[in-house]
């Protein structure tokens, strides 16, 4: 049998209709959200058997790409220690497993040098806390969740979802003795111990999979009498808590996509109950870190009141409320994206033309101290910092070129010692890439940034028509910052460029360039898409022949809409979990996370103009029978709760029944939002796009 003669499964048209605001909408391929039916899952598995066949071709190229990820790796490897208290903390790898090994050692007096750990050399003094493969022994997925030791280092919490359902089962360890105590504790979110470790703070979820309960758990007794410590009523706004690194409060932190509120618990005081810091106003975001400055406590507030790439304020702990102190004033020119306090100085990261900086704060006068870097494309972020008073601060470096190295910035000096430099096996030389910006002109003639990565070898981008993979996401104001990538050298080393499509929806340019791609604005996020694509072309990097697009999640829905407005510009698109029956999903606030998402994309239930505008654009209700398809592979999770299977499911039988020739879905049977665990897994996943998308670009020989 040829590839050309296999046929694609056939979903079957069942009644349905859609109405709202006096539209009404035939769902002919609703009957397959019924996940557990028998007929849904053979459906299903008809697709991923189909699937296999029309891929069996590349099964070679599949292997190859697999070795190739496996020979750069050092897949017997350890991570550079990060010191809490007494202890150095840090994980390794073993070659053959899966899943990290957590670790800790004892740590020396005032020695903040961490010790350097060399890959199969045994660690003097190393207490295995946590192993990843035998927790997961018996279990086709396995993910880690929270991960806590208790500040006197005597006990350990962690908690693993077995499902890929995100919610998570918390466990406890007393590291003295080594046994598990009775304490589990199901179904939760974040988990972490109270400073003195006799407690756990943890969430939970509503039925719609929303964060909003917090909850206080004494060890030893029954989780049945655990305390509530706060509840969220309003089902736009998701839950998150956390202790300030000063360890004074413990923080709940309150969010919708526009408007947020933050109660402070003070720990100091056993009989404090949480008091808010700034009453909830709509549309006016801010967090809360506490700083000691000349001795008063003080409450250090990021917030966009007035400002919409953000401000930072001082305040008096005892009276949020009170006078402001600016120590960041807001400017047009700089985003300001988090702020981190320790106990002299604070940490800065803002984002300006386009790229992230970062930076130490005076906590009195706001002075910064920017941190340099010499690469024109970089992403740089302070990670790897839990105590309130360190003479080094750990940093991340990565460019699309440079791997990520783990620098300690020495405070006194500003001077940045590298630790450690993630390794490439088989002689990679950084000086055989390049990286640059090139900008593309919108329909409304905004300025579209593009990164493009390419190995020099095969000449600059321009100089002769190459291929081309284009990458997207344009949401929730998340940047794509430039990032190293292993499984990417394979595409580079076989003559692709990758690029990236900066478009609005991220938050790459400041809060205005996410605001004019969301809500009633958002066909600027596919219409900047295409305009990135078209410049490519237009540049002569490249033809419609020899460029395939990709997008995940919301990126996803990106895809699916670009299908629809220019199918003829791809040769084909790869959507991983896409959000393609958007409108469907946001019209119901019963399914998962829908009610907290009419923030970012309108209300379509309530307000008959924003349905009408989703509408438009949605790509499942936009699907063509006047166009040919490029070629589509969509990638789910039977598990994942935050975009559905149903969605790509429904999608791609509606590409099909309008003509589509080229139309293919992988489900994962066993997996979540984030797709299959276990490296070697992600790794097999990961090599099975890429073959797919090297295919599409006439590569697959290569």
């Amino acid at each position: 049998m040829t590839e050309s003669s296999i046929r694609p499964p056939v979903a079957a048209r069942r009644p349905h209709t859609r109405s709202h605001h006096g539209d009404v909408f035939e769902d002919s391929y609703e009957w397959l959200r019924a996940k557990d039916d028998a007929e849904v899952v053979a459906h299903l598995e008809a697709e991923n058997a189909y699937t296999d066949s029309r891929t069996a071709h590349l099964a070679p190229l599949r292997e190859q790409l697999f070795e190739e990820v496996r020979s750069r790796v050092l897949e017997t490897d350890l991570s550079v220690p990060v010191r809490r208290g007494a202890w150095w903390f840090y994980g390794r790898t073993e070659e053959g497993a899966h899943y990290g090994i957590q670790c800790r050692t004892a740590a020396t007096g005032d020695d903040w040098t961490p010790p350097v750990l060399e890959p199969g050399v045994p660690v003097p003094g190393e207490e295995v806390l946590l192993d990843g493969n035998v927790e997961a022994e018996g279990h086709e997925f396995f993910s880690l969740g929270a991960f806590d030791a208790s500040d006197d280092g005597t006990r350990l919490l962690w908690s693993v979802d077995l499902e890929g359902s995100e919610l998570y089962t918390v466990h406890v360890r007393d590291l003295v003795s080594g046994e598990r105590l009775p304490d589990v504790i199901p179904s939760t979110g974040q988990a972490f111990f109270t400073p003195d470790g006799e407690s756990i703070v943890y969430t939970t979820r509503d039925e719609a999979w929303r964060p909003d309960t917090l909850w206080l758990h004494r060890l030893g007794t029954p989780v049945q009498d655990d305390v509530r410590l706060f509840h969220e009523p309003d089902e736009r706004f998701w839950m998150g808590a956390g202790i300030t690194r000063s360890r004074r409060y413990l923080v709940i932190g309150l969010g919708s996509k526009v408007t947020s509120e933050e109660w402070l618990l003070d720990l100091a005081d056993p009989k404090a109950e949480p008091r808010v810091v700034w009453p909830r106003r709509d549309g006016v975001e801010y967090s809360v870190d506490h700083a000691v400055v000349d001795g008063e406590d003080r409450l250090l507030i990021l917030h966009n009141e007035d400002a919409l790439d953000f401000e930072l304020v001082s305040v008096p702990a005892a009276e949020p409320l009170g006078a402001r102190r600016v120590l960041l004033p807001h400017s047009p020119e700089r985003r300001i994206i988090d702020v981190d306090c320790f106990r002299d100085f604070a940490t800065v990261e803002y984002r300006r033309e386009g790229l992230v900086r970062a930076g130490l704060m005076d906590l009195a006068s706001g002075a910064v101290d920017e941190i340099g870097f010499d690469e024109p494309l970089f992403d740089a972020y302070f990670a790897g910092n839990p105590e309130w008073h360190s003479p080094f601060l750990r940093m991340t470096f990565t460019s699309f070129v440079t791997p990520p190295q783990v620098l300690d910035l020495e405070v006194a000096t500003g001077t940045k010692h590298l630790r450690k430099q993630t390794p490439v096996l088989g002689g990679y030389d950084p000086q055989e890439y390049a990286q640059r910006r090139v900008w593309a002109t919108a329909d409304d003639g905004a300025q579209v940034p593009i990164s493009l990565v390419w190995k020099r070898s095969f000449g600059e981008p321009g100089d002769g028509v190459r291929p081309v993979h284009l990458y997207g996401y344009g949401s929730y104001e998340h940047s794509i910052d430039p990032g190293f990538s292993m499984m990417r050298l394979s595409m580079l080393d076989r003559g692709v460029v990758f690029a990236v499509a900066h478009v609005r929806g991220g938050g790459e340019m400041g809060r205005h360039w996410y605001e004019q791609g969301k809500e009633l604005s958002k066909r600027n996020t596919f219409t900047d898409f295409i305009a990135c694509a078209r410049h490519l072309v237009d540049a002569g990097i490249t033809t419609p022949a020899r460029l395939v697009a990709e997008g995940g999640s919301a990126g996803g829905l990106l895809m699916g809409a670009v299908a629809n407005l220019a199918p003829d510009l791809f040769a084909g698109i790869l959507a991983g979990v896409p959000f393609v029956d958007a409108l469907t999903s946001i019209l119901d606030p019963s399914l998962p996370l829908t009610v907290v998402e009419w923030d970012e994309w309108g209300d379509p239930l309530h307000d008959a103009e924003v349905y009408a505008y989703m509408k438009t654009y949605t790509p499942y209700e936009n699907i063509r029978d006047d166009v040919r398809y490029p070629r589509i592979l969509a990638m789910t999770s039977l598990n994942d709760t935050r975009v559905l299977y149903v969605e790509p499911a429904k999608w791609v039988a509606a590409l099909r029944h309008a003509g589509a020739q080229d139309v293919m879905m992988k489900c994962e049977m066993s997996a979540g939002h984030g797709g299959v665990s276990g490296r070697y897994n992600a790794w097999r996943e990961r090599a099975f796009e890429l073959a797919w998308m090297l295919d599409v670009l006439g590569l697959a020989g290569d």
